[in-house]
């Protein structure tokens, strides 16, 4: 329905553009030349393109909000593409307390509580050695 509202949207806003174009303007616009004996005489062709401009205007403004209205109450389940997201891996351990930073296991070196790390209190990793904690 939203699609075929918006397709005689776009006929409205093609058919509007041009029936401004065809007025004729004080400088002689884009208007229509030709005689006056043919099928219209120049006063009613400006009264029909006239009348056209309004009639197109009011059906353009009107099934704008309508667009708008259909577009604004449609409610259908959000459809997020996830084709492109990238497979993570997620920590299998408690998360971190806010504020916090999460301790990674290269720098514990095995298990660690948080109140040692909080603390500083990290063993060493591997065969590296504990840093030394300055004496005052």
């Amino acid at each position: 329905m939203f699609t075929f509202l918006l397709i005689v949207q776009t006929l409205i806003a093609a058919s509007l553009v041009t029936v401004i174009l065809m007025q004729r303007s004080e400088g002689g616009g884009l208007g229509v030349g030709g005689s006056s004996s043919g099928f219209m005489t120049a006063r009613g062709a400006a009264d029909f393109l006239t009348r056209a401009t309004g009639v197109l205007g009011g059906a353009f403004i009107i099934l704008s909000m309508v667009l708008a209205a259909i577009a604004g109450t449609t409610t259908g389940p959000a459809k997020i593409d996830t084709s492109l997201v990238k497979q993570q891996t997620v920590p299998t351990g408690p998360a971190p307390a806010l504020g916090e930073r999460p301790i990674p296991p290269a720098e514990t070196g095995g298990s660690v509580n948080r109140n040692q790390a909080a603390a500083g209190q990290l063993p060493a990793a591997g065969n590296a050695q504990a840093p030394a904690v300055p004496v005052q």
